[in-house]
């Protein structure tokens, strides 16, 4: 019971990366902000944690909006009294074209909930850690835009992705002296849907030929990481195991994005 006395909040804990952790930090004694937008996700997501013996609240909001981003943090410091641990996990792939076909409403998209999504997480947030002396962000960003950068029409996706890598960095530096420490994972491929999610349109015009006889994913023979798997490396992040670990991005892909 690592987390016992801490309240930590997941966004896009309604399936995926943001499930598996925001069950792990509820084990390891965390109450848990349980946030999506879809509202009967993010209900089983937290009757799934009570029923495992921990506590948690569903809080349903876009994460690109400001007032219901507000709304939310507030309803969970009112219900908790405090927070300790934010995990912005929340993120869309969008639709993946090439640079000529992607549409400005398309580009707007992905910027939005990626980018602004995780400042208006960390805008919210930041003002309770502080208050509570001290606390623990990860964000979740990606492979793509970070060391790899061969996904056909990934642009906008892989372009939030390295910016949450550089909001990271310089967040760590800048809150520091508030004892706040700010970490960000980069998953390779892993069992979630957000591939299958994931729009893609005459992609082949921007593919580059890779041929990968072993299969993509060294570690694992081509298999994809789980994400429990993830919820384990933020679990350690979030904790005071990872005390003097900030401003540091951790890429957990059986070694894919070495390949290229």
């Amino acid at each position: 019971m690592e987390l016992e006395g801490k309240v930590a909040l997941v966004t896009g804990a309604g399936s995926g990366i943001g499930r598996a952790t925001a069950l792990l930090l509820a084990k390891e004694g965390a109450r848990v902000g349980v946030l999506s937008h879809t509202e009967d996700e993010i209900r089983e997501a937290a009757e799934e944690i009570r029923r495992a013996g921990g506590e948690a609240i569903p809080l349903v909001a876009d994460i690109a909006d400001e007032n219901q981003m507000k709304k939310a943090v507030a309803d969970l410091v009112e219900a908790y009294g405090r927070l300790d641990i934010v995990f912005a996990n929340a993120g869309i792939n969008g639709v993946w074209a090439p640079i000529d076909d992607l549409q400005p409403a398309e580009w707007d998209r992905t910027v939005n909930t990626n980018l602004r999504g995780t400042y208006l997480t960390l805008h919210c947030t930041v003002p309770h850690l502080k208050r509570a002396n001290g606390g623990s962000i990860v964000v979740t960003a990606s492979i793509n835009g970070t060391r790899t950068f061969t996904s056909a029409g990934a642009t906008a996706y892989s372009a939030t992705k390295a910016a949450q890598v550089a909001m990271v960095q310089m967040l760590a530096v800048e809150l520091a002296k508030h004892r706040i420490r700010v970490n960000v994972v980069c998953p390779g491929r892993i069992d979630t849907e957000i591939t299958e999610n994931t729009d893609k349109r005459n992609t082949g015009e921007a593919e580059v030929a890779a041929e990968y006889p072993d299969g993509n994913i060294p570690l694992t023979g081509g298999e994809s990481g789980t994400s429990e798997e993830v919820a384990q490396l933020v679990l350690f992040l979030a904790t005071d195991r990872s005390r003097h670990i900030t401003g540091t991005p951790v890429w957990i892909d059986g070694g894919q994005s070495l390949l290229v």
